[in-house]
């Protein structure tokens, strides 16, 4: 994995094995957020009041969304309401760019 460069203002965070988080933007209304995995590293299933759209830039990722299962690639992305439960897996390593609306307070 590569490891992206910390800011003080946005430093990098490991919130599970194989995964990296870094905001890369944010104001009150919306938050743009980079998520670099490892290969078989796991986003474990959860839910939260934001809407997020999730854009892959690179790598393979089995999404679930609400009980339906997506293979997403490169260029791929999906858009999970408010309240659905959500996770994926990572098949082959890779970034997804997050955006949640609104910003995701937890996360600063």
């Amino acid at each position: 994995m590569t490891k992206a460069e910390s800011s003080p203002e946005f430093p990098v965070r490991r919130p599970d094995s194989g995964v990296e988080r870094q905001v890369l933007s944010e104001n009150p209304d919306l938050m743009v957020v980079s998520f670099r995995f490892e290969k078989g590293a796991v986003g474990a299933l959860h839910s939260h009041p934001h809407v997020q759209s999730t854009y892959v830039a690179r790598g393979i990722f089995e999404f679930q969304r609400d009980g339906l299962t997506y293979l997403l690639k490169a260029g791929d992305s999906l858009v999970i309401p408010s309240g659905v439960e959500h996770g994926c897996r990572c098949l082959e390593a890779g970034e997804l760019i997050d955006n949640f609306t609104p910003r995701r307070e937890d996360f600063l």
